[in-house]
């Protein structure tokens, strides 16, 4: 049996500019579908939000998102990342890690990812691995990207 995962985000309103961000980044096929898409009527506050948003890419990416509709209870606030004597510690319920073969490829990831986000660490060597680095994006979400260790 083959088994895959797909790391699914909630948004609050901005999954739609996520995905497409995500996509720019990443490469691969966009799919947005709406509320309104699914029969809410257009003139309700949620109708031009995302029910069902993915974007797939042919070198194995995949992400899906959607936005939480504005009845659901408000969003935890978020968690604080610091580093003290070298390590990373964090209180994030999650990451979403990116691994790839080469230092070259996850770099250029790592530098579209980077672009309104707040660096973690900053991409580079570690002890583990020829390529690491963790940031949060513009859209409070944290990654990993690191060089697979071969």
């Amino acid at each position: 049996m083959a088994i895959t995962t797909t790391t699914h985000l909630n948004f609050r309103g901005d999954a739609r500019a996520a995905l497409e961000f995500y996509s720019s980044v990443f490469g691969g096929r966009l799919t947005v579908v709406t509320y309104g898409d699914f029969g809410m009527p257009k003139e309700l506050p949620d109708a031009d939000k995302v029910v069902f948003g993915q974007v797939t890419a042919d070198n194995g990416f995949s992400i899906m998102a959607y936005d939480v509709p504005s009845q659901a209870a408000p969003a935890a606030a978020p968690t604080v990342t610091t580093r003290e004597n070298g390590l990373t510690l964090t209180g994030e319920r999650f990451f979403v890690a990116i691994g790839g073969d080469t230092a070259e490829e996850v770099s250029l990831l790592w530098d579209k990812l980077a672009d309104g986000a707040g660096i973690v660490e900053k991409f580079g060597p570690s002890p583990f691995s020829p390529g690491f680095g963790m940031l949060t994006d513009r859209f409070g979400v944290t990654w990993i990207l690191q060089v697979n260790a071969g």
